[in-house]
């Protein structure tokens, strides 16, 4: 009995406190400015990387004008679609790469809601399943949608600016 009476009682262990670095990357990541920013981040290099073919498309351009002065702009058509679909593309393959989490995010909210609401783990896989689908279509459209917006932008632009540039010179 004395025995008893000296052994302290269990206590739980204590809770290890969350590190402030992870708690000020939670709140960093929480911002909208901060996946702007991880965006323009993507975008850029992977401009950087594609740039010899950007300047290989221009050098292009500058020798199809020096070899012939009466093509009556095919050339800065051709050159400006080439840059327009380099630059969607590459505007496609930024926002895949911030739309990926938030996709998966949302799927994640959707099916555990889903369980929350009683749903068997049959049912739940069967309708995972097809949400997936759902999202991944939605997620596809939208990106193609803004991935041809920017290279019909820049297309334009681009045209405007190397048919102006060549009746300049």
């Amino acid at each position: 009995m004395a025995d008893n009476k000296e052994e302290e009682p269990e206590t739980a262990p204590p809770q290890q406190a969350i590190p402030k670095s992870y708690s000020l990357f939670m709140k960093v990541m929480s911002k909208r400015r901060t996946w702007v920013c991880l965006f323009v981040l993507v975008y850029a290099l992977l401009l950087s990387s594609s740039w010899n073919f950007l300047v290989s498309i221009l050098s292009w351009y500058k020798s199809q004008v020096e070899a012939s002065s009466s093509s009556f702009g095919w050339p800065a058509i051709y050159a400006s679609l080439l840059l327009g679909g380099v630059f969607g593309v590459i505007s496609m393959v930024a926002a895949l790469a911030v739309m990926i989490p938030a996709t998966l995010v949302t799927w994640i909210a959707i099916v555990v809601l889903l369980y929350f609401f009683g749903k068997p783990r049959r049912l739940l896989v069967v309708e995972g399943r097809k949400i997936t689908k759902e999202i991944f279509g939605v997620v596809v459209k939208i990106l193609l949608k803004e991935g041809n917006l920017v290279a019909a932008v820049c297309a334009v632009l681009g045209y405007f600016a190397l048919f102006r540039k060549t009746n300049e010179s």
